[in-house]
């Protein structure tokens, strides 16, 4: 008796995990990853859905960006102080000019480094840099509105080279110093938003 062929499918000659010829229609569809960005759409959309009902509002969404805007960051001695200010600056979309503004930040800064590593001959390897950043905003007549603090901390190696060393110490200062402004503008925004 003789066997009949096999029947002919449309995928004959390929790889058949990559062909579906012989698939009714919504089988391939669906073999074609036809139903996963529906399902992704609808999932984006409940999402939404939920973060709106529970009341969420991104934090410089909704009208904050005129108030932060309008802080007047006074100006800071010594070079990190310098960072911060100008961080702060950038961070909150001001101009750095004090005329016009409804809103004035006073910064207090405190530094301390300490060595954490030693060597047998008594080589400090390791530096650990704290910084201490105090606060105030005040409105243009002078009444202090919001007092902070916040405390960060850096560290570098100490290496052969003396300008290598001094170079990493002033990368992982300026690393401190953007944290702190983050932080700072946060809090800013926080105030900011519970006025409203």
């Amino acid at each position: 008796m003789m066997k009949s062929p096999p029947p002919s499918f449309a995928c004959h000659g390929r790889k058949r995990p990559a062909c579906y010829g012989h698939l009714p229609h919504w089988a391939r569809w669906r073999a074609h990853g036809g139903g996963r960005p529906l399902l992704a759409g609808i999932a984006s959309l409940a999402l939404c859905a939920v973060v709106a009902g529970c009341g969420f509002q991104p934090m410089y969404g909704g009208g904050l960006a005129p108030q932060l805007s309008s802080v007047y960051v006074e100006p800071v001695a010594e070079r990190d102080g310098y960072e911060l200010r100008n961080t702060l600056i950038g961070l909150l979309g001001s101009d750095g000019v004090a005329n016009g503004k409804a809103y004035h930040l006073a910064l207090t800064l405190a530094e301390a480094r300490q060595g954490v590593a030693l060597q047998n001959d008594a080589t400090i390897t390791r530096y650990n840099d704290t910084l201490d950043v105090s606060y105030e905003l005040s409105d243009a007549k002078g009444s202090v509105l919001l007092r902070g603090n916040q405390k960060g901390l850096s560290s570098y190696n100490v290496v052969a080279s003396p300008y290598a060393t001094l170079a990493a110490q002033r990368d992982s200062d300026k690393r401190a110093a953007e944290d702190m402004a983050e932080r700072i503008r946060l809090d800013l925004g926080a105030y900011f938003r519970r006025r409203k």
